[in-house]
């Protein structure tokens, strides 16, 4: 359970304007006087401030980007059980666009990064393997003490 809302304030109005075609004979009379310029609308509120666990949120992420990956390459056979984590937390963002693309792409960085080292398991594979389990284990219970409800 997340203790912090994040609220993306921002409202984007597009206004599509279709005037209607010129006809062939040039007005009789002068077009009416231009009407006032519309009062600007309000600029959209900058984006909610980033968490205080956010840094953490995004390791978590390219740790479990990287452990879907090295898990399936080990026939550890969960490499989707971490997908699925992931999965999870991007629908707890609650709508915020622009968090729920860091935190893909932190997951995605840490698939890759793995995919482009490793590709076969290799004891190497294997004693990373477990550093980050302890790592997100360790980053997830952080997080969870002092900003869970």
């Amino acid at each position: 359970m997340r203790a912090f809302k994040l609220i993306l304030a921002g409202l984007f109005a597009v206004a599509l304007g279709v005037a209607p075609l010129a006809a062939q004979t040039p007005p009789a009379k002068p077009p009416p006087a231009a009407a006032p310029a519309p009062t600007p609308s309000p600029s959209p509120s900058p984006a909610a401030p980033a968490p205080p666990y956010e840094a953490q949120l995004l390791r978590l992420a390219e740790l479990m980007g990287a452990l879907s990956y090295l898990r399936d390459l080990c026939k550890a056979g969960d490499g989707a059980e971490f997908r699925d984590k992931m999965a999870k937390l991007l629908e707890a963002e609650d709508g915020a666009k622009e968090r729920k693309e860091l935190l893909a792409g932190a997951f995605n960085r840490g698939f890759n990064d793995y995919h482009l080292t490793y590709r076969a398991c290799t004891p190497s594979a294997e004693e990373i393997i477990g550093h980050f389990l302890d790592e997100s284990g360790r980053i997830a219970r952080d997080v969870a003490s002092r900003y869970g409800g």
